[in-house]
């Protein structure tokens, strides 16, 4: 029976395209590909890193037949998320780079979440859990994942070139929690935690909030659709990220805002969350509230997801315990590739001492 590892590359000539020998290899456009089932800070932190590495970066996104023959069904469909080794030319190339995986995180892990409803990775004070004083495992371990996370903050937080400051981002925090009791509460502080570009002067100020858990297809039509929408008045953007943001945007709230009462408060569809209040009935108050339509992706939402899940349990089972077999194998390559490594550091250290 072959080994799958020992696949060969086939010759000059039976390449979609000829290879590039002699040619010097260029950085200059990155390309970077995946199946992006639900967008997570995995991906984006793997598309960071490729930005990083060159002055422009091409993405590609597997097709729904190409997953579900190498991996596994997928949760989105292509329009929602737009047995060789698939890389063997650009390796053989000489092409191929390795980025960082950010641990923890993929939609591997985010599948299991679900079908077990785990709350283990809930994170109930941001401050707390930044300085190290909250999260599992010993007190250096909550440390580390502490700076971990400012850090991807921080880089997250870059412009498009990945390099320079881009948004401004801000935690905040208030003196009780947050929900419908918030609409008298007592002012809470915003705590900054990467400086960014700033507004200009008479610039005006959007705000939208949400939980965007599981960052997905209908989050980003409804902010693209935000964006038209303030095109069309002919304002231009900047970007201003406010976590623990609270669930009710009382009129104390907003008006301690970083930078004070926003202009217009945008709110898409969300009939999956039925509520026996109005969260925003102090915006519309202040008559600033403005509601997003309909659009093509707005059921995709965080009950839809876990209901394609659910409907097809068994298939992500299966993609699960196949995934973990495939990253026992993945270890066993690295540890065997090590120690190759060792040994041929020891051998030329023992060339040198004969």
């Amino acid at each position: 029976m072959s080994n799958p590892a020992a696949q060969t590359v086939p010759e000059p000539g039976a390449w979609p395209v000829d290879p590039q020998q002699g040619i010097e290899i260029s950085k200059v456009r990155i390309w970077i590909d995946g199946c992006f089932d639900f967008s997570h800070h995995g991906h984006a932190g793997a598309m960071l890193q490729a930005r990083r590495l060159g002055n422009e970066l091409l993405v590609g996104v597997h097709s729904d037949q190409e997953i579900l023959e190498n991996k596994g069904p997928t949760v989105m469909t292509l329009e929602e998320r737009t047995g060789e080794d698939c890389y063997r030319f650009v390796k053989n190339a000489g092409r191929f780079l390795v980025v960082k995986r950010t641990p923890g995180i993929s939609t591997t892990d985010l599948v299991g979440r679900m079908l077990l409803c785990t709350r283990t990775h809930f994170v109930r004070s941001l401050s707390q859990f930044l300085s190290g004083n909250e999260g599992p495992g010993s007190p250096e371990e909550r440390s580390n994942a502490g700076m971990e996370m400012s850090q991807r903050i921080k880089d997250y937080a870059s412009d498009e070139t990945g390099l320079q400051p881009g948004a401004l981002v801000y935690s905040w925090e208030e003196p009780n929690s947050t929900g419908q009791t918030n609409a008298t509460a007592v002012p809470g502080a915003s705590k900054i935690l990467v400086d960014g570009v700033h507004p200009q002067p008479g610039q005006r100020l959007v705000y939208v909030d949400g939980g965007f858990d599981l960052f997905s297809s209908g989050h980003i039509e409804f902010l693209r659709q935000v964006i038209k929408a303030e095109e069309a008045l002919g304002r231009n953007q900047g970007c201003c990220v406010v976590f623990s943001a609270p669930f009710t945007p009382s009129k104390t709230y907003l008006q301690n805002l970083p930078f004070g009462n926003p202009h217009a408060v945008y709110h898409g569809p969300t009939a999956f969350m039925p509520l026996t209040y109005d969260p925003y009935a102090a915006v519309k108050d202040l008559g600033i509230y403005h509601q997003i339509g309909k659009h093509d992706f707005q059921h995709v939402n965080a009950g839809e997801i876990v209901q394609r899940i659910l409907r097809s349990r068994q298939l992500y089972e299966e993609r699960q315990k196949k995934k973990g077999e495939k990253g026992a194998g993945e270890d066993a390559v690295r540890r065997r590739e090590q120690m190759e490594e060792d040994a041929a550091t020891l051998e030329k250290e023992r060339a040198v001492n004969r």
